[in-house]
């Protein structure tokens, strides 16, 4: 229920004042369809576009210029799709499978004189479609909640995974400092150089008292 109001509003999104339509001649499915096949020197109605959303359709309706009378329309489901379909010789024209209140369906084709309001055209419905796409990607991961979550716990695991990294760095750190100990071993032997030499001098200070001895001789 509360889709019902916004699936009822309808926006425009694209108003050409000038378009052409042509009757097409029956479809070839093995052949592209081409613009050169109609009769593009004489249309056989002229009037305004106005492009529409209602919800996530969009309509193409061809109105009469001065009363606004709705000639015909083409509900569009999807863009590029079989409602709405580019030629192979040109970007001014379109094929366009309107319908009726019946569901009755028939192919036109429709031609604008300035590339410009050809762009504006396929601009429009593309940009409408991509909305649609983002909607349902935002309404399928509403309804399923239940995944984050599990996205959490494995972050959470991977943050443990971090700490680990950072005391094997420590470990890796504790190595320089055990061959900095290495290090000192030199400074040892000379320590013990150093001691030498002191108790040899000692030992000459107790031999000068026995060689006093001698002088008394």
């Amino acid at each position: 229920p509360e889709e019902s109001p916004f699936s009822n509003y309808e926006s425009v999104l694209c108003v050409k004042p000038e378009v052409n339509v042509y009757r097409i001649p029956p479809r070839a499915s093995n052949r592209a369809i081409r613009a050169a096949d109609w009769k593009l020197d004489a249309p056989d109605w002229t009037g305004r576009m106005r492009v529409t959303a209602r919800g996530k359709v969009a309509y193409v309706k061809l109105e009469d210029k001065i009363s606004g009378e709705l000639f015909a329309q083409a509900p569009v489901e999807e863009y590029p799709g079989i409602a709405v379909e580019t030629v192979s010789d040109s970007s001014r024209y379109f094929v366009l499978r309107i319908q009726d209140d019946n569901g009755r369906s028939a192919f036109i084709g429709i031609g604008f004189g300035d590339r410009g309001d050809a762009f504006d055209f396929n601009v429009a419905l593309q940009d409408h479609f991509k909305w649609v796409k983002q909607e349902n990607e935002l309404s399928k991961q509403a309804q399923a909640p239940d995944t984050t979550p599990k996205l959490d716990l494995g972050f959470k695991e991977g943050q443990t995974i971090t700490l680990n990294i950072g005391q094997s760095k420590k470990k890796e750190r504790s190595r320089p400092q055990s061959s900095g100990g290495i290090g000192l071993l030199p400074p040892p032997p000379g320590g013990k150089l150093a001691p030498p030499p002191s108790s040899r001098s000692t030992n000459h200070n107790t031999q000068p008292p026995a060689g006093g001895s001698d002088t008394g001789r």
